[in-house]
């Protein structure tokens, strides 16, 4: 089987040794001197230019359209895939253990992130705009009815699998991405981010988090499996707690 995990990156970063990652450079086509080394998000069929509102999903559309292969992964350069939880490069999901696991499997994920105190539409709400949650909750209603249910399921839940990472195997892959970036595009066709922060502007990279749980529960002919995921840097959980209760009690501002 032939597999390939795409390192999402913005900048230059030490990238693991194992032939199975391929850095991508997203947003190549505004700023093409800023990496030569990484494969840029900008041949052939591409989104390049999007890449300020679509974050890694550049790099995943260009896979998907460019790449010959059997299953398609993405990570990011400083978040990937493991079956331990060790801070190197060395140690992360390797070549083989994928092609094992995709023996039994046509999905790998991310363990699951766990909010525990609120749900992933009030996780969503207090850390973003509304307009764009609330019209994509709209059109799926409206344009793909046969999946409300699992998007209502989604929005309540305390937990969801997200930094949009995986491994998949074509069918599902090439399944999954037809329908979520069609769902996006009728998103982006409603709503106007020109007077959002150049943060909240990355919108359909924060909805898309959201899709792929709303797409599995429609899906479940395709088998999954969570592994764990490890950051390469160091986290100050003090300050991240920090935000995340100050978002909580004030909401987005």
């Amino acid at each position: 089987m032939k597999i390939k995990v795409l390192v999402a990156a913005h900048k230059n970063y030490a990238m693991p040794k194992d032939p199975m990652y391929l850095p991508v450079f997203v947003g190549k086509d505004l700023h093409p001197d800023v990496n030569h080394t990484f494969q840029g998000d900008n041949t052939g069929d591409n989104i390049s230019k999007q890449n300020p509102y679509y974050n890694e999903l550049t790099a995943i559309y260009w896979g998907w359209k460019n790449l010959d292969v059997d299953a398609l992964g993405v990570v990011h350069y400083r978040r990937y895939l493991s079956l331990n939880k060790k801070k190197s490069l060395d140690a992360v999901l390797s070549e083989q253990q994928a092609q094992e696991l995709l023996q039994q499997y046509d999905i790998i994920l991310p363990q699951k992130r766990n909010y525990y105190i609120e749900t992933n539409e009030s996780h969503y709400l207090h850390a973003h705009e509304h307009e764009p949650f609330n019209v994509m909750r709209k059109v799926i209603q409206e344009d793909y009815p046969e999946y409300t249910d699992a998007f209502e399921t989604v929005r309540k839940r305390t937990w969801a699998h997200m930094f949009n990472m995986f491994i998949m195997k074509q069918k599902p892959l090439d399944e999954y991405l037809t329908w979520m970036f069609d769902v996006l595009h009728r998103v982006e066709a409603q709503i106007d981010i020109t007077n959002y922060s150049t943060y909240e502007q990355r919108v359909y990279g924060f909805l898309s988090e959201l899709l792929l749980d709303v797409w599995l529960i429609k899906h479940p002919q395709y088998k999954i499996h969570d592994v764990k995921y490890v950051f390469m840097e160091h986290t100050n959980w003090l300050v991240k707690g920090g935000k995340f209760l100050k978002r909580k009690v004030v909401g987005h501002a």
